[in-house]
């Protein structure tokens, strides 16, 4: 038997009403704040994602899924949502649009990396990008929306975690400085880490090699190199959110895993696991990176798998959708009538079932129990002629006489 690939996941239908509720609460949060969707395409031009991931990265050096088409072009599926959002945003036009413009997606991402719990090859995200917009403000309002992400699926014990990873003036100094730090010790580092040295040293301080993580303790923060403007953007944000209530702890290694991040930066962890459940942060260069105008951005994304795990441990209740009503028929003329109803009551929006199986009447019994149907209504040779009918509640066991039109029926299992 051929089985799936390793890093993928078969969504059953007890799954995917869970995430189909999960995904319209967190619609409502980003409509909420007016954000529109956009959907990109699967796969794009890998430099697309070399220029906006950037070279020195895990995504791009060890993880990307690339492959040369028929035409012979380097064609890669998207690793992440925020460079083909920003190539739609630009050959588009949508920087003619009124800003700041607010886009949202929900889509599946690839990465070749170590499969785990909550991490796999295919894997999901919903995220959100506020393109047009240098404030501190979009900052603050980017972050209270995720956070309500949470509020609204009943996920407790979610901690913020902020940084800022300064602009390209301040960064290349604290570049310089890092450099100092690791040169002592470069040798030992991992052969991706002696790569990036010269390129992006920042990138070694995300490496996830055990040696290299334990070389890295005590290493320089960026935090305590910002320039001014960095430093005031930060405050700002800071004092913001104190304002607003919402509680966040000053993290100085977080870094981030793709290059176009600048400034501000931040993750919601879970407090239970130390995992993070949604990242983010603001990029200011990326638009620019893609040969467009100089465009502030900031925005996040959320590993939908990652908080369905969480949503299951705090929302027990079933999402499955049973059946309002079985209709239970035999004959062609009475499987005409279940068919007539069935129709009507599906067209004002109910779940109706009826026997297309061609079982008997004590098989349709069983099958109606097995689905667990709200209401049962058994039409036969007498219920046609009288057109009058029984309606059975099969968890109360009560019976009720209706005529054999879809109003009368609605009325009781409405």
């Amino acid at each position: 038997m051929i089985q799936r690939p390793k890093g993928t996941k078969d969504l059953l239908p007890q799954d995917t009403s869970k995430w189909q509720d999960v995904e319209s609460k967190l619609k409502k949060v980003l409509e909420s704040y007016n954000y529109k969707e956009i959907r990109v395409p699967v796969f794009e031009h890998t430099e697309l994602f070399q220029r906006g991931v950037g070279e020195t990265t895990d995504v791009v050096q060890k993880e990307m899924y690339t492959f040369n088409d028929k035409g012979g072009r380097s064609i890669t599926l998207r690793p992440e949502g925020t460079a083909g959002v920003v190539r739609a945003y630009l050959e588009n036009g949508m920087s003619n649009m009124p800003s700041p413009v607010k886009l949202w997606y929900n889509m599946a991402m690839y990465r070749y990396e170590n499969v785990q719990k909550g991490r796999l090859r295919e894997f999901h995200q919903i995220g959100a990008e506020l393109i047009g917009s240098e404030s501190y403000l979009a900052d603050v309002d980017v972050i209270l929306m995720a956070n309500d992400f949470f509020k609204a699926l009943n996920i407790p014990n979610i901690s913020l975690n902020i940084n800022s990873i300064g602009c390209p003036t301040c960064r290349a100094k604290y570049q310089e400085v890092l450099r100092d730090f690791f040169r002592a010790n470069l040798d030992k580092y991992c052969d991706t880490c002696k790569t990036r040295f010269e390129k992006n040293p920042m990138r070694i301080l995300d490496c996830k090699e055990r040696t290299c993580k334990q070389l890295n303790v005590g290493a320089p923060k960026m935090i305590d190199y910002l320039c001014d403007e960095c430093k005031e953007h930060f405050e700002n944000v800071k004092k913001s959110l104190e304002k607003a209530g919402l509680k966040y702890e000053i993290d100085p290694n977080i870094v981030r895993g793709l290059d176009y991040y600048t400034k501000t930066v931040f993750e919601f962890v879970d407090e239970k696991t130390g995992l993070t459940c949604l990242g983010g942060g603001r990029y200011d260069g990326l638009v620019k990176e893609f040969d467009g105008p100089q465009t502030p951005a900031v925005g996040f994304a959320t590993g939908v798998e990652r908080v369905m795990e969480l949503y299951d441990e705090y929302n027990k209740d079933d999402k499955n959708i049973t059946p309002s009503l079985y209709i239970l028929s035999s004959s062609f003329d009475e499987n005409v009538k279940a068919q007539e109803l069935a129709n009507s009551l599906r067209s004002k929006g109910y779940v109706i079932e009826k026997d297309i199986m061609g079982r008997s009447f004590k098989a349709q019994l069983k099958y109606a129990d097995k689905i667990a149907a709200k209401y049962l209504l058994v039409i036969g040779e007498n219920e046609l002629s009288t057109n009058m009918a029984k309606l059975k509640n099969m968890e109360s066991g009560e019976e009720i006489e209706v005529k054999l039109d879809s109003e009368s029926i609605e009325n009781i299992i409405k």
